[in-house]
């Protein structure tokens, strides 16, 4: 039987907090890199070794089956392995396969494995044409309209409201979407959202059933509940009954996929929704070192609040605090084309790889998949192994491999189509990228881009990749036909289809979530592709800054940013850098001013490089164990609460006295002469002179001055050296950056220290 109390060795004081809270409801707000699954897995193998849970009867629950799959490992290594990790779906189909048989009768309904043939049924029925790219993003409106509940005839006025971009007329999505769920009745068919629907509605409409299923599952875990749905909730909600035996874990600055449906609100609703609530923060971050913690929080911490989204934003925000050493700088770095950029990316890649970094510790991630083509070159090009992580390699995308069939096509013909897909007629124009682009007109793509997201944009961006490499060849060979820029097309699509293991991750920022590497490159930082173009609510752009912050997060060492002026080389200059860095360099800025005066200033190479050093390189540690100090009372007694203290009780009993005496002549509370924390941090610290008691947090210049001869009376130690003398000005530097200032602190605790 494992002992409960070894399961807390190794955690930090909130991740026990966490594991000691049994009792639900709780909500654990986790940054990034904070350890939240080994704070949650030790919650609940820590209950189920206390004898609080049965594992029968805890189901925790998560998004995809990789976390799941993570989850249950964890849990049979701590002993744990017959609690139930499962992820919505597949949680809710169990119980739908089980039940079926005595609230329906017969066999349960057949799934679709894919939502798209029953999609272009339905719009064939309804008269609208449409290729497999408008069908995909049909049926992605329609997974949102089912996680949203909302039904064929609100779709309209839904979509409005949530200043949805649609993939087609409103009109014309309501008639394909009630189409599509009659088509799948008449079938016998059901999708994964009515997998979910028919649950709640066994659970809501069979009481009986009900309470089976809650008697089976008495106490919940739900991982990353910042993405959770309507329709995850309201199911939810049926699997609690009227308890409170819930414990959800996530993080608001986290979310990205609101266009799926998920929102932050169940979240930070949380302790509104449940009064009793226990909130805890974790705030400790261990994956990442403290530069590029520093840029996560710059990033958060200049959420413009003069909008409600940017109020709201500001509000989930968590402050993370280093627990690693220092590392290298973040570096910023500027070019003046895609074509450099991924070059120079590729470079540092390559220096990496040669001081031993492996491949597979090394990823580049974009906004958009189209922007993986000029990446994926300049490594094949360099020799450098990668891997391209949730989208298709650039040559293997239908459209692109579509368009190379028709270019071989017209180069075999010497023809070029005369007019685009739209029936206007191509712009005059001759040469090589005029050929290309009147293909690529034949093939879909029209030289502005369409509206919204979804499908057809990351299609119509696939294409227009092609135009700009079509542009870039002919620029280096003035002469070339459709011919010879085919031929370059398969020389590139052989070369990027050799195998490999160990390569650097080419991945979206989206297929990046949950993810980490010792070194991160993000590229493309631009406006128009961060925050992206139709980005265009307050709340959209918000979305667009997290993205950026789950980016920088998945960084454990080095993390490098990058943007260019213009799409090709030789082309107009027109872009400008992400109006996030614009913010994140005045935020870094001001940290730096404040930190021994140093800058960020324009290095060779048109590079953004950090210039000078604070005098504070980490984080402040405890002197005991070695983790870094968040609260300020910890900060001031120079170790964790919990460590085992030197304090000499008699000299502190002298100076709380003393305290008692200096309160009384000046007519304060006794905490405004000094806290408990700091008369602690003295009687543990016996500074011998004015120097050394500068240096204990709480001692600012005005208190050394007044009581400096007496304190060091008491500890029998001399005035030393004046507090302006050099060491002096040093020791309060030192303070002024470690440590909140003296009023700041005395505010702090005045809510927990009680008065003599």
């Amino acid at each position: 039987m494992t002992d409960p109390d070894e399961l807390l060795a190794g955690l930090d004081r909130e991740q026990r907090e966490v594991a000691r809270a049994l009792h639900g409801p709780v909500c654990v707000l986790a940054g990034a890199g904070t350890g939240k699954t080994r704070a949650i897995t030790h919650r609940i193998a820590y209950g189920v070794a206390a004898g609080v849970y049965q594992p029968s009867q805890l189901l925790a629950v998560t998004f995809t089956a990789r976390a799941a799959g993570e989850m249950r490992g964890r849990l049979r290594g701590l002993g744990a392995g017959a609690v139930q990790a499962r992820t919505f779906h597949s949680a809710a189909l169990r119980q739908l396969q089980y039940f079926w048989p005595q609230t329906v009768g017969g066999p349960p309904p057949r799934i679709l494995e894919s939502k798209i043939p029953l999609v272009a049924e339905a719009a064939s029925a309804c008269r609208v044409r449409t290729d497999r790219t408008a069908l995909r993003d049909l049926a992605s409106e329609i997974e949102w309209c089912k996680s949203t509940q909302t039904a064929p005839d609100d779709y309209p006025a839904a979509v409005a409201k949530a200043q949805r971009v649609p993939p087609r007329e409103p009109a014309e999505v309501s008639r394909i979407y009630a189409a599509y769920e009659q088509h799948k009745r008449e079938r016998g068919f059901i999708d994964f959202e009515d997998v979910l629907l028919l649950t709640i509605g066994v659970l809501e409409s069979r009481p009986e059933i009900a309470d089976r299923v809650r008697s089976q599952y008495r106490h919940f875990v739900v991982d990353e509940y910042q993405d959770v749905n309507p329709l995850q909730q309201r199911l939810l909600e049926q699997w609690l009954g009227t308890r409170e035996s819930l414990c959800v874990v996530g993080d608001a600055s986290q979310t990205i996929y609101s266009f799926t449906g998920a929102s932050p609100d169940y979240l930070l609703g949380f302790p509104d929704r449940y009064a009793d609530a226990t909130v805890i923060r974790l705030v400790r971050d261990y994956r990442s070192t403290p530069q590029v913690v520093g840029v996560a929080n710059a990033l958060l911490g200049a959420i413009p609040q003069e909008t409600a989204a940017g109020r709201r934003a500001a509000r989930a925000r968590l402050e993370l605090v280093a627990q690693r050493p220092a590392g290298p700088a973040v570096r910023y770095t500027e070019y003046p084309d895609e074509a450099a950029e991924a070059e120079g990316v590729a470079e540092s890649i390559r220096s990496l790889i040669d001081s031993g970094v492996r491949p597979a510790e090394i990823a580049v991630l974009f906004r958009i998949n189209a922007q993986s083509e000029v990446y994926e070159q300049a490594l094949a090009d360099r020799h450098l192994p990668y891997v391209v992580r949730g989208i298709e390699r650039f040559f293997d995308r239908p459209e692109v491999r579509q368009s190379v069939l028709l270019m071989r096509g017209a180069a075999r013909g010497a023809e070029v189509p005369e007019q685009s897909a739209a029936g206007e007629p191509e712009e005059a124009g001759s040469g090589l990228a005029a050929a290309v682009r009147a293909v690529l007109s034949g093939n879909g793509w029209t030289p502005g881009a369409p509206a919204g997201s979804g499908r057809a944009r990351e299609v119509w961006e696939s294409l227009a990749a092609l135009a700009a490499l079509a542009e870039e060849y002919e620029s280096a060979h003035p002469r070339a036909g459709l011919a010879e820029f085919v031929h370059e097309l398969e020389e590139r699509a052989a070369l990027q289809h050799a195998p490999v293991v160990d390569g650097v991750t080419l991945a979206s920022l989206h297929s990046a979530k949950g993810l980490e590497w010792d070194a991160v490159h993000l590229v493309g930082l631009t406006e128009g592709l961060l925050p992206i173009t139709y980005a265009e609510t307050d709340e959209a752009v918000e979305e667009e800054r997290r993205l950026l912050y789950v980016g920088v997060t998945r960084a454990r060492e080095q993390l490098a940013l990058s943007w260019a002026l213009a799409r090709t080389p030789g082309g107009r200059a027109s872009r400008r850098p992400s109006r996030f860095l614009d913010s994140l360099k005045e935020a870094q800025e001001a940290r730096a001013e404040s930190s021994a005066g140093g800058v960020l200033r324009r290095g060779s190479g048109r590079g953004l490089q950090e210039q000078g050093k604070s005098k504070r390189s980490g984080p402040v540690r405890c002197r005991v164990c070695g983790k870094a100090l968040i609260e300020a009372v910890d900060r001031k007694l120079g170790r964790c609460a919990d460590c085992p203290s030197d304090l000499d009780q008699a000299l502190f009993q002298r100076l709380r006295e003393w305290r008692s005496e200096q309160a009384k002549e000046q007519s304060l509370p006794a905490y405004c002469v000094f806290t408990d924390a700091t008369l602690t941090a003295i009687a543990e610290g016996r500074p011998a002179d004015r120097a050394a008691l500068s240096r204990i947090p709480g001692v600012g210049s005005a208190k050394l001055e007044r009581y400096a001869d007496e304190v060091l009376a008491m500890l029998g130690g001399s005035g030393g050296a004046a507090a302006g003398d050099g060491a002096g000005e040093e020791s309060q530097l030192a303070l002024e950056l470690d440590a909140p200032s003296d009023e700041g602190a005395d505010e702090a605790e005045t809510e927990t220290e009680t008065e003599d």
